[in-house]
């Protein structure tokens, strides 16, 4: 079971840092970006169905805008 929850973790890491990499520029933006961005709100999603403790957590602006870029590119 603990040897689960560590993958989970280094899973979710790496999810957060290729968020991070592609915001600072150190990556290019693409569907691996988005799909970990995806991955992401849904988990924060799921806390917040949880425990309404995590209701007010939201990502940063720039993830927001990161994920309107997405919407964008979709719909262009």
């Amino acid at each position: 079971m603990e040897r689960r929850q560590n993958k989970m973790m280094e899973t979710d890491s790496n999810h957060c840092r290729i968020i991070a990499e592609s915001l600072a520029g150190r990556r290019e933006v693409d569907e691996q970006t988005f799909a970990a961005l995806a991955i992401l709100d849904e988990k924060l999603e799921r806390l917040k169905k949880l425990d309404s403790a995590f209701y007010e957590v939201a990502f940063s602006a720039d993830v927001e805008q990161l994920r309107r870029r997405k919407n964008t590119v979709a719909v262009g």
